[in-house]
């Protein structure tokens, strides 16, 4: 469930923000365990996507790009932000980006004219451009995002791609089976009934179910477009989605893809927020939201080992946050220096083998589909026509 929550830290001012948590106590948790002072906090109302009311989300990558470009021509920071804001036609985001300007004019920072602009911006994208503001490299941190945005936008496409014709294949043979229950089965049936005779058992229960239907079709309709109804809304609540997930984790081969992926997403955060020079544990504080809810208890317990100066590799490895690989890796990093560039290799490295995985997968997964849904067609108009075939055999 997604909780609103105001909260003071530091000097940042109050500050408005979302969580994912089970319950407010849990967002609470989190927020302390960020370095935030809850203020205030309430359930955010979920709407059904059938909502009318539509608001455009910012495009945040082409900010970036379009930003970077301006600030490598020479530009300053406020005059690439109204050169943005003059040149932009689409009403909320030029309302967004004027804000931004309003607040840099003001003398505010750049995260700050961001945290306040009302975008809902990333918290990794506002958290690079705060740790760019102390070192005076902006430029790299916007890069960086992009590199890190494109990438994980890449792998969310594989998957995407790779689960599009097995739903399509699903679908179209979904159809036919119910066409061919709901509309053919039931007209063989009066048919077979005004011949009479001997029939098949397995003919006989699908004649039975065609008589079943024509009796009964108006209600059976009914019923089924309230199940799907119902199952529509449910899959609008986030609570139910949350069981979803959890029910996929429980399954051995599904699980441990879906727990590396996590890692991977977490690893290149994390990555991207060290390399651009946020402090270790702040950085791991900011990637909190990136993992599932049973991870963010483990990563709770490592943030508060390394704050007490153990090694990153150890209290992660202590807490189950490592692979065999990730763990050398992070090892490399440590004994380097460069633990930011090594934690996004590590998450290079999975994303690749999920990548493989789901290619893998879906090569496998869509014949034997094809052949499920063969059966199951071919099967119904066997058991259709086979008194026929009797018939034509009996005659002869």
């Amino acid at each position: 469930m997604r909780y609103e929550l105001k909260a003071l830290r530091g000097s940042e001012g109050l500050t408005a923000f979302v969580l994912d948590a089970v319950d407010a106590g849990d967002a609470t948790a989190q927020a302390v365990a960020q370095g935030y002072t809850v203020i205030a906090i309430k359930a955010k109302q979920s709407w059904p996507v059938w909502n009318t009311q539509h608001k455009t989300s910012f495009p945040l990558v082409l900010f970036c790009q379009e930003l970077l470009a301006l600030l490598d021509a020479g530009l300053a920071l406020v005059e690439a932000l109204e050169t943005l804001a003059e040149k932009e036609k689409r009403p909320e985001v030029k309302k967004t980006l004027e804000k931004i300007f309003a607040s840099l004019c003001e003398g505010h920072p750049l995260s700050y004219a961001l945290r306040h602009s009302g975008a809902n911006f990333p918290p990794l994208f506002v958290a690079a451009v705060h740790a760019s503001e102390t070192t005076g490299a902006l430029p790299e941190a916007l890069s960086r995002y992009v590199t890190y945005q494109t990438q994980m936008d890449g792998v969310r496409r594989q998957v995407v791609s790779a689960s599009i014709y097995p739903v399509l294949l699903a679908g179209v043979g979904g159809l036919v089976m119910l066409f061919l229950m709901f509309y053919v089965v039931p007209r063989f049936s009066h048919i077979y009934a005004d011949i009479g005779g001997d029939l098949p058992f397995m003919s006989r229960l699908l004649m039975g179910w065609g008589q079943f239907i024509s009796e009964h079709g108006e209600a059976m309709f009914g019923g089924i477009l309230l199940l799907l109804m119902s199952l529509f809304y449910l899959f609008t609540r986030p609570g139910f989605k949350q069981h979803l997930v959890l029910a996929l984790w429980r399954l051995p081969a599904i699980g441990a893809r879906l727990h590396l992926y996590q890692l991977a997403r977490f690893y290149r955060s994390l990555g991207m927020l060290l390399r651009g020079g946020t402090p270790v544990v702040t950085a791991l504080q900011m990637v909190t939201d990136l993992l599932q809810l049973s991870l963010r208890g483990q990563l709770a317990l490592a943030t508060a080992s390394i704050r007490e100066g153990q090694f990153i590799s150890q209290s992660m490895e202590r807490n189950g946050l490592t692979t065999p690989v990730a763990l050398r890796m992070l090892r490399v990093g440590e004994r380097t220096g460069k633990m930011g560039e090594m934690m996004e290799r590590t998450a290079s490295f999975y994303e690749e083998e999920t990548a493989r995985w789901v290619e893998r997968f879906t090569k496998l997964f869509e014949p034997l589909l094809m052949v499920l849904i063969g059966l199951l067609i071919g099967g119904i108009v066997v058991l259709m026509y086979f008194p026929i075939f009797e018939l034509a055999g009996s005659i002869q």
